[in-house]
C-alpha cells in the first residue's frame, strides 16, 4: 500500500518551477501580473530617486555659492534650470528673499512637503502590491483546498491520502508565490523610502546654508541703506 502511494506521488511530481506555477491555478495569473508591475516599478523608481535626479549635495552647494557670489537672481535661475525637487524647494525660499524670514521659511517648508508627498505617493503601488499578493495567495490556497476536498468527496477518495496530499500541495503554491512576490516588493519599498528620507535630510541641511546666505545678504542690504 505504501509503495503504491509513493509511486503515485512520484508520478505527480512537477518537473520544473514553471510546471509548479502552472499547476497553481487561475490566481497565479494576477500574482504573476503583480510581480511584473513590481519589477518594472522598482527599476523605474530606483532611477528616478537617484541623488542626481532629486538634487545632489553638490547641486545644492552650487546654488548656495551662486547666492553668496552673484545674488539671489542667479541662484533662482539655477534652481529653475535644474528642474529638480531640491531646486524647487530652494527656489521657493529664493523667491521670498525680500519677505520676512518666517514667511520665507514657511514657503520652503510648504514646497518641501509637496515634494515629499509626491515622492511618497509614487511609491504607493509597491505598498499595495506588497499587501495584495499574500492575500491573493491565501485566496488561491483556500480555493484549492476546497477543490481538493470536493474531488475527494465526489470520487470517493476517503482512505486515499495521496489525493488529498497532491491537492493541498497544489493549493499551497499560490501562497508561496504570493509571499515570494510580497517579500522583495516590501523590501524594495522600504529601500526606496529610505532614499526619500535621505533627500529630506539633505534638503534641510542645504536650506540652512541657504538661509544663512540670505541673512547675510539682508544684513549687507541693511548696512548699505543705513
Amino acid at each position: 500500500m505504501i509503495a503504491a502511494i509513493q509511486t503515485e506521488l512520484s508520478a505527480m511530481q512537477l518537473d520544473s518551477v514553471f510546471d509548479m506555477v502552472l499547476n497553481g491555478g487561475p490566481l497565479m495569473i494576477p500574482i504573476a501580473f503583480c510581480s511584473v508591475i513590481a519589477v518594472a516599478y522598482v527599476v523605474e523608481r530606483s532611477i528616478r530617486l537617484r541623488g542626481g535626479e532629486l538634487g545632489s549635495k553638490s547641486y545644492g552647494e552650487r546654488i548656495v555659492a551662486l547666492l553668496n557670489n552673484d545674488g539671489p537672481d542667479k541662484a533662482l535661475e539655477a534652481c529653475q534650470s535644474g528642474a529638480k525637487p531640491l531646486g524647487r524647494v530652494l527656489g521657493a525660499a529664493l523667491r521670498r528673499t525680500d519677505s520676512p524670514p518666517l514667511e520665507m521659511e514657511q514657503a520652503a517648508q510648504d514646497a518641501g512637503a509637496r515634494e515629499v508627498k509626491r515622492l511618497n505617493a509614487n511609491l504607493r503601488p509597491l505598498l499595495i502590491i506588497g499587501m495584495l499578493t499574500p492575500l491573493l495567495g491565501l485566496l488561491g490556497t483556500v480555493w484549492g483546498m476546497i477543490q481538493a476536498f470536493s474531488n475527494i468527496a465526489l470520487q470517493d477518495g476517503l482512505g486515499k491520502p495521496e489525493m488529498l496530499a497532491s491537492g493541498i500541495s497544489q493549493a499551497l503554491v499560490t501562497t508561496a508565490a504570493g509571499l515570494a512576490v510580497a517579500i522583495p516588493t516590501q523590501a524594495a519599498h522600504f529601500w526606496l523610502k529610505g532614499r526619500v528620507d535621505r533627500f529630506v535630510r539633505r534638503t534641510e541641511d542645504i536650506f540652512l546654508d541657504l538661509q544663512s546666505g540670505i541673512e547675510r545678504l539682508r544684513a549687507k542690504r541693511g548696512g548699505a541703506q543705513a
